[in-house]
């Protein structure tokens, strides 16, 4: 007689079933990291593959009921163990679809397996108790592979440990949820590259026996996608949290004022309005409160008027007139044009010199990035060059630096009369070394150097007017000297980290010019008859780019410490 029962298991489950099977044992940890983690790059997932190694290959099917369903798999070669039930997925699937966890039956089938090396893992069945009631989340799972995942067991996890391994996958793949199995008391994390559609491969979890509330938490947290988008639109409001502490110079009085009453005295604010500008600010990472007691932090202290290369200046511009300008930033994509000039009615170089007061803070803010220059004396060689000549070298601080490192070295400073006043302090200590000129660099500029350096100059402008500004240059410039630019360059692919890549936008509002990748910047020198050399890091993201001059003699010239 023949058999009506109806399957266990569908034929579409049947079928990935045995594909997560096949994807085991032609796999180990490394190859599952390179796979399900593609932007990790190989020493990272090394250092992952010492702590953690491949422990099951997961996924969701959807079967009409769990009897049978053993006997079903076993001729398919998967023998699976007593099951188990399911606290994660069962949540997940609750929220997912907003359906009672009372309604939800899953269990956990687990079936022996060994990797391509022969190591001993699992196959992990998450089954579901599938009535027509609830067909259409088998539709909708089986399309998105949603809980499809590989999973890698810590060995021997501690809190530091997993926070490590957590960050280092983070900065890959986005958090996706995760729980505390009290059955198994074991923790899981889960992650997702939500830019791969393959759902064998898009998540990973992370297996952590033991109970770790704290780091579960934040994941959980920083899971809900609009977590991380609020925080992004609330960037605005940090901006001017910072701006609002330097205006009321707050990180100053903090060095020696610790309590509200005090505080809010000395910078006559309300003192309910300032302890709540003080939490936000302690959330940000600017000042430390314990027991209503507030103190600098190292990012606060760069806050402080007193502190060398302070960036309270710039913390003036990002929440004055470039906050302005940033709020057009619409118009700005719309047309191409700096918003600057929409706001305030020219350019912003032409409307800071017009305005003492506000020239003197865009060149003090312009002194907060003067980190950059620390390296430049160590990744170039100026013994062999007599003269340097810095094109609009604003207030003379990378001129400085050179000219105190190299005590014979001469120097002469371009740029408009209001920047030379302004750079005569700078540079009093060496003033019987250096000669300030006047100038327009779009016109000429000195023709007596060996090296020649263009500080934060390209980016300001955009390709037209860079062609302009480097063919001056190699007019002028005699044939054997250098060119040395210094400018945040954008990554060629991948890395978002780059300082360069917001820099970018706040060029698009505010001067009209640009970032640009290093091979962008290639092209221009070789444009204008400039070889590019090489290039070299410097701190805040910037880079030193060495250019000759095409027809320039190969004599002894300045150029990389410790190459010939």
């Amino acid at each position: 007689m023949t058999s009506t029962r109806i399957p266990a298991i569908a034929a579409a489950d049947l079928a990935r079933v045995t594909a997560a099977m096949a994807l085991l044992s032609v796999n180990d940890t490394e190859s599952v990291l390179a796979a399900a983690v593609p932007s990790l790059d190989e020493d990272h997932r090394a250092a992952v593959a010492r702590y953690a190694t491949i422990d099951h290959v997961a996924l969701l099917i959807f079967p009409e009921t769990f009897e049978g369903l053993p006997e079903e798999l076993a001729p398919h070669g998967i023998e699976v163990g007593p099951m188990t039930p399911s606290v994660v997925v069962r949540d997940r699937l609750s929220s997912r679809y907003a359906v009672p966890t009372a309604d939800l039956t899953i269990g956990i089938l687990r079936a022996r397996v060994a990797d391509r090396t022969g190591r001993p893992c699992e196959l992990e069945i998450f089954a579901m108790v599938t009535p027509p009631e609830l067909a259409h989340i088998a539709e909708d799972e089986r399309r998105h592979g949603r809980e499809n995942h590989i999973a890698l067991a810590v060995r021997q996890p501690d809190p530091v440990l997993l926070r490590g391994l957590r960050a280092t996958i983070t900065a890959a793949m986005r958090p996706d949820g995760g729980g505390y199995n009290g059955y198994e008391d074991s923790t899981v994390l889960y992650f997702r590259d939500p830019q791969r559609v393959d759902p064998a491969f898009r998540r990973l979890e992370l297996i952590c026996a033991g109970r770790f509330p704290r780091l579960l938490a934040t994941h959980q947290r920083e899971s809900c996608p609009g977590t991380g988008l609020l925080r992004l639109m609330t960037g605005a409001w940090a901006t001017q949290a910072i701006a609002a502490a330097a205006e009321l110079r707050l990180l100053d009085h903090l060095g020696t004022i610790p309590d509200l009453p005090g505080l809010a005295a000395a910078t006559s604010t309300d003192q309910q309005s300032l302890a709540r500008l003080l939490r936000y600010l302690t959330a940000l990472g600017i000042v430390h409160t314990s027991r209503e007691r507030h103190s600098l932090t190292d990012l606060g202290a760069l806050l402080r008027s007193d502190m060398t290369d302070s960036m309270r200046p710039l913390a003036l511009m990002y929440g004055g007139p470039f906050y302005r300008s940033f709020a057009a930033l619409t118009e700005a994509v719309r047309s191409g044009e700096e918003s600057y000039a929409k706001v305030f009615g020219t350019h912003h170089f032409t409307h800071m010199a017009a305005d003492p007061g506000l020239a003197e803070l865009f060149h003090q803010s312009m002194a907060a990035s003067n980190a950059m220059f620390a390296g430049v004396t160590g990744v170039v060689d100026f013994s062999a060059a007599r003269t340097v000549v810095d094109v609009a070298g604003g207030n003379g601080e990378l001129l400085s630096r050179i000219l105190f490192a190299n005590p014979t070295l001469r120097g002469v400073l371009l740029d408009r009369p209001h920047a030379l006043a302004a750079a005569e302090s700078r540079l009093a200590d060496v003033a019987d070394r250096v000669t300030l000129v006047p100038g327009d660099f779009t016109e000429s500029v000195p023709n007596t150097g060996d090296v020649y350096l263009l500080s934060r100059v390209l980016h300001d402008w955009d390709d037209a007017q860079c062609h302009t500004i480097l063919a001056t240059c190699a007019r002028n410039m005699p044939a054997h000297a250098e060119l040395l630019v210094i400018e945040r360059l954008l990554p060629e692919t991948g890395n978002t980290d780059s300082l360069a890549i917001p820099w970018d936008i706040h060029m698009l509002c505010n001067t009209g010019g640009r970032e640009r990748t290093e091979s962008h910047y290639r092209a221009l020198l070789a444009d204008v008859g400039f070889e590019l050399v090489d290039a070299h890091p410097l701190p805040l993201d910037a880079h030193i780019m060495r250019a000759r001059r095409l027809d320039g003699a190969v004599g002894r010239v300045p150029g990389q410490r410790g190459k010939a």
